[in-house]
């Protein structure tokens, strides 16, 4: 049994991710400050001897530095998260991000705590290689001049900051690429489109499709994410290397949208909204956003267990459950 420290585990993915530890035993510490997490989300975890949620954030050194030196690991997935909310909060989120996770660094490097630290496939910016249409961990990162970026290159020095710990020092940071997840529990409040379509569609409303729709994603069951971080944690070879976290099914969000509506039997109408109207002015988006999961594969053994069509169904019988 292990103590384990989530933050932002109050979250869409941290929430599933504290069911996961607990299930295999662990105890485990989710620290929240509720600002995109909800008390919804760990409610039915509250009831087991071995969870605890603390309420604060990772801006207080000393409410965090007694939370690390009381786990073996940590979990790090706070941030300010969301297109349109980072679009909307450019500061708090360059704050949240880059402070934040120093102070998490900081005290892991204290107390000697090996971390996990989330980022995110946006780093990767604007241009995928031509040549294999996927990136790879080894691909340059491309960002713009928008503040659309700025999500992006928080995360981007997030990452340099941890791999910089871990050469310097020693501390055996990982550090995950998270792709396009899904699943229960998650809101389209912040952007997330597929939870967004699916909510749509089941109350018989326009889907808003923002742009022209054709741009490419792929989407990852939050439990296939949740179980590829839970292992890199457990691999000694993972310290000090960034992996992809993610499904390699490509679709675009017009394919999507048409899919949706065929699972739910909804006749909804799509509604094109312009980039400036969704966001706000500058508003740049990614054209294409799918991994390549080999170095995943290869050192843990990773695939996904369920594909695009059956995440569409768990998402809209989520929803309808709800």
């Amino acid at each position: 049994m292990k103590k384990i420290l989530i933050t932002g585990g109050a979250g869409f993915i941290g929430s599933h991710l504290a069911e996961a530890l607990l299930g295999r035993g662990d105890e485990v510490t989710v620290l929240d400050d509720l600002s995109t997490g909800s008390l919804a989300n760990i409610l039915d975890l509250n009831p087991d001897p071995r969870f605890t949620f603390v309420l604060g954030s990772i801006l207080d050194p000393g409410r965090v530095d007694a939370l690390v030196r009381e786990c073996d690991e940590v979990y790090h997935l706070a941030a300010v998260v969301g297109v349109k909310l980072v679009f909307e909060n450019p500061i708090r989120t360059i704050l949240v991000n880059v402070r934040g996770t120093e102070i998490v660094l900081e005290a892991a490097l204290r107390y000697a705590k090996k971390p996990l630290i989330v980022s995110t496939s946006e780093v990767y910016g604007k241009d995928v290689d031509p040549r294999h249409m996927k990136f790879r961990e080894t691909d340059d990162l491309s960002l713009g001049t928008s503040l659309r970026w700025v999500y992006a290159c928080s995360k981007a020095l997030d990452e340099y900051l941890a791999l910089s710990y871990q050469k310097k020092t020693g501390l055996p940071a990982v550090l995950v690429r998270i792709f396009n997840t899904v699943g229960p529990r998650q809101t389209g409040e912040y952007g997330m489109v597929l939870p967004r379509f699916a909510a749509q569609a089941l109350a018989g409303r326009s889907l808003t499709v923002y742009g022209d729709g054709t741009q490419v994603r792929s989407f990852c069951w939050v439990k296939d994410t949740v179980a590829a971080l839970m292992a890199l944690m457990d691999a000694p070879a993972a310290a000090g290397e960034v992996f992809n976290v993610g499904s390699d099914e490509p679709v675009t969000i017009l394919d999507l949208a048409e899919r949706i509506k065929a699972k739910a039997g909804s006749s909804s109408p799509l509604e094109f909204v312009p980039y400036d109207q969704a966001y706000g002015k500058g508003f740049e988006d990614i054209r294409f956003r799918v991994p390549d999961t080999s170095k995943l594969q290869a050192l843990v053994g990773f695939r996904p267990t369920i594909t695009l069509d059956g995440i569409i169904g768990e998402v809209l019988a989520s929803l309808r459950g709800r």
